[in-house]
């Protein structure tokens, strides 16, 4: 009789082991809800140039998707706007402009953006539809520049590498007109919206574009350009975030996947060398 007490005492308590260790899993559970939000799948809202930069997002799309990371792309029209919205976290990220634009960028505007990660380098060049060789530009011809100060001091730097202007050897950097100290065609240099460049070539005897834009316009950069810069460009074009969010794992997730040798081999295939990995 006792043994058969003593046995119904430790089913009981077994029992009571188990309903506790039950409500205990559940309150646990209920305890920490955002277990079970990372489960779900997360929207990145990116704005970026349509060439390369959207192509490679889209590239990469799937790969994240099946992270959990769904890609919301929108295609820059004006940079500075883009970079606002960016600070503003209207977006999360963007994928369009490269070191010197974002510093100058933060600078005139006062935001604090970070560089995230460089991805590649797209060679800057000067186009022409009217003459095919550099060497041909005629006296007093117009040139189509960049208007954004750092864009066009790196299209003063590339015609001065090539001997068709002189800079102020004293200054290094953030070159304006006052800085050519020798110009023996007297060319004159237009500044133009980056997005224009394109077609001002049919006004313009050349214009210095920025090879993204050169690729929207149908161009082939190492074959079109008749001057380019060559793959050591500092410009490295990078994805850009905000110092609050550029350590979150799907930021870091992103910028991963854009820098892996699978998304190298796209660049490479699919551009020619008019883009060049940066990693």
């Amino acid at each position: 009789m006792k043994l058969k007490q003593g046995l119904l005492v430790l089913l009981a308590a077994f029992g009571l082991l188990l309903v506790t260790g039950c409500g205990a899993q559940k309150e646990t559970s209920a305890e920490h809800p955002e277990k079970e939000e990372k489960q779900k799948d997360v929207t990145l809202k990116i704005a970026a140039s349509s060439t390369p930069h959207a192509e490679i997002l889209e590239f990469i799309g799937p790969d994240l998707e099946n992270e959990g990371i769904k890609l919301d792309v929108s295609i820059v029209s004006d940079g500075i706007q883009t970079n606002q919205q960016t600070a503003d976290g209207e977006l999360d990220a963007n994928f369009f402009q490269h070191t010197p634009y974002l510093e100058q960028v933060n600078k005139d505007s006062g935001l604090d953006l970070v560089n995230v990660k460089g991805i590649h380098i797209e060679p800057f060049g000067i186009y022409s539809k009217k003459i095919d060789s550099i060497e041909d530009l005629s006296k007093g011809a117009k040139i189509a520049l960049p208007k954004d100060p750092v864009n066009f001091s790196r299209a003063l730097e590339l015609l001065a590498a090539n001997d068709i202007i002189e800079l102020d050897e004293s200054k290094l950097g953030d070159y304006v007109l006052a800085d050519i100290v020798t110009n023996e065609k007297k060319l004159e240099f237009i500044p133009v919206d980056s997005a224009v460049l394109v077609h001002s070539l049919d006004d313009v005897e050349a214009s210095a574009i920025n090879t993204n834009y050169a690729l929207e316009g149908g161009f082939k950069p190492l074959e079109d350009s008749l001057i380019i810069e060559g793959n050591e460009s500092p410009y490295v074009n990078i994805l850009v975030s905000r110092k609050d969010n550029q350590n979150d794992e799907e930021i870091t997730m992103l910028a991963e996947a854009l820098t892996t040798e699978k998304v190298k081999k796209f660049i490479l295939d699919k551009y020619k060398g008019a883009v060049v990995p940066a990693f």
